[in-house]
């Protein structure tokens, strides 16, 4: 992960030059979470501004990192990183929390975060994130290996999910999935058995043989829902 993230480095360095203010990873990589069969690296990366001229300069390195199985980073201008924290509530809590400078200075140190949105925020991406899930288990639903794959790929996002969740309704939040779960079936008497197993499937890199991956679905599927209703029956 270190020489890749060099690499990246040097690659923006080269493209932007004294344009480039920032690179800063963070998420669960950053959080000595990182696991290369699932995880991505991702990547905040902040210019003077951003131009046509700095789109153009920016395609061979985000063409070279999505060929390394990674999320295009997050281009933002120095006044976008100052302006935007009300619309993406979730990703500058994230930064904040759990952050590593690669390059240059650290702007998310001094942001003060605006949760106006927050709660919808969290909704949304709870049922976005659902609904996806829907419509890709619906395309596998007849081959168990895929079904198995497509949910233990799914859930880190969702126990993130449930972090921020527990963050909104005042309650801990653990950086540890084993104790995000732990919390969310305290206060949101969500079962976290279906993310347990699915957490241990991932770190196995396999489920075993013959798991029963639709009867696991239907529990998930189910828990999920349960989470979307808390955070729906949090004040707006």
């Amino acid at each position: 992960m270190d020489k890749l993230l060099q690499q990246l480095i040097e690659r923006m360095r080269k493209a932007f030059g004294e344009r480039l203010v920032s690179i800063v990873l963070y998420g669960s990589a950053a959080g000595g979470e990182y696991d290369g069969a699932y995880s991505d690296l991702n990547i905040l990366c902040v210019l003077r501004q951003i131009t046509v001229s700095e789109l153009r300069d920016s395609e061979p390195v985000f063409h070279w990192w999505r060929a390394q199985h990674n999320p295009s980073p997050l281009l933002l201008s120095e006044e976008e990183v100052r302006t935007s924290t009300d619309c993406f509530p979730i990703e500058f809590h994230d930064m904040k929390e759990r952050r590593r400078v690669l390059y240059g200075v650290d702007v998310v140190e001094p942001l003060e975060i605006d949760d106006s949105f927050y709660r919808s925020q969290v909704e949304h991406e709870l049922r976005a994130k659902l609904l996806r899930l829907r419509q890709k288990a619906a395309g596998v639903m007849f081959d168990e290996e895929l079904l198995r794959r497509l949910m233990a790929e799914s859930v880190t996002t969702f126990v993130l999910l449930l972090r921020h969740a527990l963050r909104l309704a005042g309650h801990e939040a653990p950086f540890g999935r084993s104790g995000i779960l732990e919390q969310a079936g305290a206060h949101f008497g969500i079962d976290p058995q279906p993310f347990r197993t699915l957490l241990e499937w991932r770190a196995a890199k396999q489920a075993p043989k013959n798991a029963p991956g639709v009867k696991l679905l239907e529990a998930y599927l189910s828990q999920i829902d349960a989470a979307v209703a808390a955070v729906d029956a949090i004040a707006k």
